[in-house]
């Protein structure tokens, strides 16, 4: 009898107008969004390369350690293809050297800002709002509608149990739905594929279990639309219930949970850290500066009265005094980074306690659940920022530390530079002839930090965890619901 039932629900639906409709739409929708993905991650993976052949292109260029400039670059991930995520929100490089902490600059909405508007289609988005809509739109009516017909009387004029009846409705629309979306999941993978897109074992595993969260997810709404059904006498009252109940668990509830979090733990912006920063590095430069001055003001006076001896030793003085001045110098510099650091930190800490409010109060809506689990696995979740810029900062550490030492083995001298007069081509400014090139092989290697399936296991767990308890309940609900619906 369950089979019968099972076919009975599924011949309805695929010779139904909107089974056709649907899955043209999605297939389209997802080809479209994977192509757009593809052409998205060829294009990152062009401007890595680019940047990093530039860099390397400056270094070797460099005739002394003192005009070393490097930057570290953000490298793509082929799961972008599926799972934009932040991928394109934050920047895609950031500047290494002492002056300057650490900060991705220049992302993929600041070089093209038309993208920001509309944002990228992916396949979260497909499933988040077209296929949860869709899924709503096939099962609002799956109880009352038989009622409204007449044929939920002829079926229960047999001897069918409610709770066989009402789990039939729920596979065959499962089956009459998931199955076939399977396709365009299918030939969007094929489509990977056809244009070379390196895949590791890592990518596949992430990438299949996408496919069966988003199978969780879905499967949520096909039971929810026969809950709602289930509790009404009309279809288009419950027609009327589900567009809500999906405008609640899709746009309200993941929007609202950050708007209380961030009442309830404030966090200060950017741009007040950066200002506080740049007022202590402006005070504390000033009281440099002033001290100098006084050094200087001691050095002169005590020249001045020792003037018959500074010609023997003038050059001797003089590099001392050098030193003295970029030790403080140096030391000035350590002491705002130090500051710059704690505010950072502080300001991280008080925005990961921030989010994990949120994250907790939106993961109440399935939505949410599905939708972190999908940047989990993608990588592309709100720490790939900080996931980047702390491994950007231990470089940053093991780079300033080279470079100076590589300074202070040139001397003073190191980053010198020559006036040439010439009076028929005027003054020039350039390096020595004779200076060498940087070695370039010694330059400490940056080396983005990785994400596999392993680090996105504990979050994502707990949303799959999620998905399959709202997709019990929903049933649970639905099976009580029918048990006292009036057949007739």
């Amino acid at each position: 009898m369950l089979s019968v039932l099972i076919q009975k629900e599924l011949k309805a639906i695929i010779l139904s107008p909107k089974f056709t409709a649907t899955f043209i739409i999605c297939s389209l929708l997802m080809l479209l969004s994977v192509y757009i993905g593809i052409q998205e991650y060829q294009n990152s993976v062009k401007q890595y390369d680019a940047g990093k052949q530039l860099i390397d292109e400056g270094i070797r260029e460099a005739t002394s350690w003192h005009s070393v400039r490097y930057r570290a670059y953000r490298a793509p991930d082929p799961m972008q293809i599926f799972v934009s995520g932040l991928n394109y929100d934050i920047g895609r490089w950031s500047a290494i050297n002492s002056q300057s902490m650490v900060k991705l600059r220049n992302s993929s909405y600041t070089d093209d800002p038309i993208f920001a508007v509309f944002r990228f289609i992916d396949f979260t988005f497909i499933v988040l709002v077209v296929l949860s809509l869709f899924a709503i739109m096939f099962t609002y009516d799956a109880v009352n509608g038989e009622r409204e017909d007449g044929t939920l009387k002829l079926v229960f004029a047999n001897s069918v149990p409610r709770a066989r009846y009402i789990l039939a409705k729920c596979i065959g629309g499962w089956l009459g739905l998931v199955v076939p979306i399977c396709l365009p999941i299918l030939l969007s993978i094929l489509l990977v594929q056809l244009f070379g897109i390196p895949l590791s074992a890592d990518n596949w595993l992430r990438l299949a279990t996408l496919i069966a969260a988003a199978i969780a997810f879905f499967t949520f709404f096909i039971i929810l639309g026969v809950l709602i059904s289930a509790m009404t006498k009309r279809s288009s009252v419950s027609f009327l219930l589900a567009l809500v109940a999906w405008i609640v668990f899709v746009l309200i509830i993941p929007r609202a949970g950050v708007i209380v979090a961030g009442q309830i733990l404030p966090v200060p912006s950017t741009a007040e850290v950066e200002g506080q920063v740049q007022s202590f590095s402006r005070d504390r430069w000033a009281t440099f500066y002033t001290a100098q001055e006084e050094r200087w003001r001691e050095r002169s006076l005590h020249n001045n009265q020792s003037e018959g001896d500074l010609s023997a030793v003038e050059e001797e003085k003089l590099w001392k005094y050098m030193e003295e001045d970029d030790a403080a110098r140096k030391a000035v510099q350590q002491e705002i980074d130090e500051f710059d650091r704690k505010l950072n930190d502080d300001l991280r800490h008080r925005r990961t306690a921030q989010e994990r409010l949120a994250f907790s109060l939106s993961r109440i809506s399935p939505a949410s659940a599905f939708q972190l689990a999908a940047m989990d696995l993608a990588g592309s979740d709100i720490a790939l920022k900080s996931r980047n810029e702390q491994a950007m900062d231990l470089y940053r550490t093991e780079y300033t530390q080279f470079v100076q030492a590589k300074q202070a083995e040139s001397g003073p001298g190191g980053g010198a530079f020559t006036i040439q007069i010439d009076t028929e081509k005027g003054v020039s400014i350039g390096t020595p002839r004779d200076q060498a090139a940087v070695d370039a092989t010694q330059l400490p290697v940056f080396v983005p930090p990785t994400f596999s399936f392993s680090d996105a296991a504990a979050t994502f767990l707990l949303d799959l965890g999620l998905l399959l308890i709202f997709s019990i309940v929903a049933f649970g609900g639905a099976f009580a619901a029918f048990l006292r619906y009036d057949v007739r």
